[in-house]
């Protein structure tokens, strides 16, 4: 956390650094005083009290049997990145990771992919609007067995009889159109997230995919993150007591992070499929920075609110799974990057949770309500940590969870007043990476994986989330086992999206009918043209 508290001449800081000497047993650190010397049934008191059950998600079932046939459809960013967490990388990747290992011993992303288990799939075909990465995809996948086709359109990929399932990574827009077709043409989808870029399209979608029945997996890794699923065992066993307030944030301050991509050499109208790129977002002409910068307008991605804002919302939500908020209230700007965006780079979006409650160590009723703020800003990296504050406890959530008691707190006063517990240090600290060397390579990588979007640890080994989550999903394709960000997940994730888009547009507080399961209408608006109409704001 930002702030040091102080007891005595000690900070929060120098507390923690006293805290190296201490015995890490199974990824667990504790700490319950400043002193190395403190008695061992001290720290098993405090061990006992908590009884917090540190334990990996189940691993799922056998990739036995036929290999799945896959279409991949979206080849960009973050499509060769998925691409690689189904075991496969492009020629170019695997030249530039050998060159960089043999420069840097640390640099293990080479060796991690090709430790990664086998997922018995088969990529046997790619569609993407710019030529040049479809041939890319194409020449690096296809095998003296399976030639990866080219298509130039979804819908005659989706028409094949050579896939089985498709995995999604187009920009925004085309998400939720691709997916519906997808399911209905009987094939199993990974869709990136956000979900969708509009109000509609999101029952829509919800509509397709309980009408066809199809496996539906939206790719918010970080539910695979060990740490996460510890986190639902300290909420579950009330150790914060009742969480009133949630921080979480994005702070980047590189072009990468603020969506300035490159713009490949050979972009031109006889590479790229424009008409196709625009779908239904207005027509404007051939504009190559709109087609790799897309990220930048609202016509065809989400903001801050569905790029960003909605990795933290669901890495809350995958832990409290309060759902979609009764309010939201957005703001913000273009403050940092006046380069023709119309989308902001620093936003706070307020989510109010009136009849939430984790539970209390007070008496009954007393405690009720929680408020969750996101904030980001496109023009500094300063770190922070994501907070879940209890009457109790406050529970820092990333990679690594660390909980420290309130001073106030009702359920821990008497090892407070003891002093039994500090305050200031960690009660609990659980650290699955414990003796890992982490091949971060840039502030943006360690964005990442502070977030849970990179690795998480099984038996402390660094494993892929990415390929845990692709895991999950043909694992419930195979052998009928439940997917962790399914159709629900992802509308009450999009749905929060749109609610902070709205807000932001129109300047004025959205609300969310429980028992409608609707966002409230506003008179002389319709909500969906707001999304979709590519200006700041409209109000």
């Amino acid at each position: 956390m930002a702030e040091e508290k102080q007891k005595g001449n000690v900070s929060r800081r120098s507390a923690l650094k006293g805290l190296t000497g201490l015995p890490v047993v199974g990824g667990i650190l504790w700490a319950g005083a400043v002193e190395a010397s403190q008695k061992k049934k001290s720290r098993e008191s405090i061990l006992k009290t908590l009884n917090i059950n540190a334990s990996p998600p189940p691993k799922t079932g056998p990739m036995s049997g036929d290999p799945i046939r896959l279409g991949i459809i979206g080849f960009g960013i973050r499509g060769p990145q998925l691409c690689r967490s189904l075991g496969f990388a492009t020629k170019k990747w695997l030249a530039d990771m050998k060159a960089s290992a043999e420069k840097n011993a640390e640099d293990t992303r080479l060796a991690s992919f090709l430790e990664q288990e086998n997922l018995n799939v088969e990529i046997t075909a790619v569609c993407d609007l710019f030529d040049v990465r479809a041939q890319e995809a194409a020449d690096s996948f296809s095998t003296d067995k399976v030639k990866v086709k080219i298509y130039k359109h979804h819908q005659a990929l989706l028409e094949s009889n050579d896939v089985d399932a498709v995995v999604i990574a187009t920009a925004d827009h085309w998400h939720a159109p691709i997916a519906i077709a997808a399911l209905e043409a009987g094939k199993h989808v990974y869709l990136e997230k956000p979900m969708t870029h509009n109000i509609a399209e999101t029952y829509a979608l919800q509509d397709a995919v309980q009408r066809t029945g199809m496996v539906f997996q939206v790719g918010h890794q970080h539910r695979q993150t060990q740490s996460f699923v510890t986190a639902r065992d300290v909420v579950n066993k009330n150790i914060l007591g009742h969480v009133s307030l949630i921080q979480a944030n994005t702070n980047r301050n590189s072009d990468n992070g603020a969506w300035q991509y490159t713009i490949h050499e050979k972009a031109s109208p006889d590479t790229i499929d424009w008409q196709q790129f625009i779908g239904n977002a207005p027509m404007v002409p051939f504009n190559p920075e709109h087609f790799f910068r897309w990220r930048k307008w609202w016509a065809y991605g989400s903001g801050l609110s569905g790029d960003l804002m909605v990795h933290d919302y669901d890495r809350v939500n995958c832990v409290l799974e309060m759902g979609i908020p009764r309010s939201v209230i957005s703001s913000g700007g273009i403050y940092t990057h006046k380069d023709g965006r119309n989308v902001p780079d620093v936003m706070q979006i307020n989510m109010e949770f009136p009849d939430f409650t984790t539970g209390s160590s007070q008496e009954s009723g007393k405690e009720r309500g929680m408020t969750m703020v996101y904030s980001a800003t496109l023009g500094n990296q300063y770190s922070r940590t994501t907070a879940l504050m209890g009457h109790d406890a406050t529970m820092e959530l990333g990679n690594r969870l660390t909980i420290y008691a309130d001073r106030n707190s009702t359920r821990y006063k008497d090892m407070i007043d003891n002093e039994t517990i500090d305050p200031n240090v960690p009660i609990y600290q659980y650290d699955p990476s414990a003796n890992e060397v982490d091949g971060i390579t840039s502030a943006t990588a360690k964005y990442f994986a502070d977030k849970g979007l990179l690795y998480t640890y099984r038996n402390g080994r660094r494993v892929d989330s990415t390929h845990l989550h692709m895991w999950e999903w043909l694992s419930a394709i195979r052998n009928g086992t439940p997917v962790s960000c399914g159709i629900k997940e992802g509308f009450e994730e999009a749905i929060t999206a749109h609610m902070g888009g709205l807000s932001y547009k129109l300047g004025r507080r959205i609300d969310w009918d429980p028992a409608k399961q609707e966002i409230v209408p506003i008179e002389g608006f319709d909500l969906d043209e707001v999304l979709l109409t590519d200006t700041e704001k409209l109000v």
